[in-house]
């Protein structure tokens, strides 16, 4: 007689399972799948926020106020930032929402004792995060950041959510997408040049449609700030790279990507794309801090700490000796 082999068995399985109507299999999970889903080792959930995690951001505050990384001093006049941006970055790598509402707690209490501007306001910080945790969906990918903004936003109180803007302002149009195609292109070379063309080609042996779908969705379509964005902050071009360099490192397992990301940070400086930021003369003092070697170092370790607090990087396990 022929053996039995598992998958005979599991074709068998197959087929009873196919029976099922195709209600069932529209709103029933068994009870194992479930559990398989939601299984420890899978480490569904988001991670938590330790009790000391407003001591981490205070401290990290208390530091960047040091080089002037926020003077007035976390949402200055154009509403860079570089404490909140670099942090919320992190913490929306790290997948902890519930540290969100406490960072947004630390920087709008410090922005509240030290000015009175409107840019300085509770509305503008959470502004602020919301669209960090926008970007992050180039470097993170969209889970991530679509659990932490919704829990983010349900924690605000209801007189700061009701300030936020509610209008979209990247929906691609005919009249628009060639400019915005170009917006992308002029931010990849800016970030990647020498070897912007190198780049796009390399990726493009890797997968033809790698490197459209990089440019189009995400350099065009999201890093690269709209011409028109409404009443939403724009992070600009130097933010938008000290997001990319908060968001890798926190991830680990991707040093190539941070030290490309560092040196495009230096890059807005060399070929002058940091203008279009339109830095006061002490916002550009800072920025030329945070690109210099000090400066990234600063970064990094910021990033290091929010890691640590939250039990270290949930992307990237560290790789077992094979001894």
């Amino acid at each position: 007689m022929p053996t039995t082999t598992k998958r005979s068995r599991d074709l068998s399985t197959a087929s009873r399972d196919s029976n099922t109507s195709d209600d069932d299999m529209g709103s029933k999970l068994s009870p194992a799948l479930k559990a398989l889903i939601n299984a420890p080792m899978a480490k569904p959930g988001p991670c938590p926020a330790p009790s000391k995690m407003r001591d981490v951001y205070a401290r990290i505050a208390q530091d960047a106020a040091k080089h002037n990384l926020g003077q007035r001093p976390w949402v200055i006049l154009s509403q860079l930032t570089y404490y909140p941006v670099c942090q919320a970055a992190a913490t929306f790598t790290l997948n902890s929402p519930d540290s969100l509402p406490i960072l947004h707690s630390v920087a709008s209490s410090s922005s509240s004792s030290s000015s009175s501007s409107s840019s300085s306001s509770p509305a503008a910080t959470a502004e602020l995060i919301r669209e960090v945790g926008l970007k992050c969906i180039s470097f993170n990918g969209i889970p991530r950041s679509i659990n932490c903004l919704n829990a983010f936003h349900a924690a605000l109180p209801d007189a700061v959510a009701s300030q936020l803007s509610t209008a979209p302002t990247r929906a691609p149009s005919a009249a628009t997408l060639g400019a915005a195609t170009a917006r992308g292109r002029a931010l990849w070379d800016s970030v990647y040049a020498p070897f912007e063309t190198k780049l796009y080609d390399k990726l493009a042996r890797a997968h033809p449609d790698l490197p459209v779908h990089i440019l189009n969705s995400h350099y065009a379509g999201l890093l690269a700030d709209p011409a028109d964005h409404g009443a939403l902050p724009t992070l600009g071009r130097v933010m938008t790279s000290v997001v990319a360099i908060a968001c890798l490192r926190a991830q680990t397992g991707v040093g190539p990507q941070v030290l490309s990301h560092v040196f495009g940070l230096r890059k807005a400086f060399k070929d002058g794309s940091y203008k279009q930021d339109g830095l006061s003369e002490e916002e550009l003092a800072a920025a030329r801090w945070l690109a210099g070697d000090e400066g990234s170092e600063w970064i990094l370790k910021s990033v290091d700490d929010i890691s640590e607090a939250l039990g270290g990087s949930n992307f990237a396990q560290p790789r077992e000796s094979k001894l």
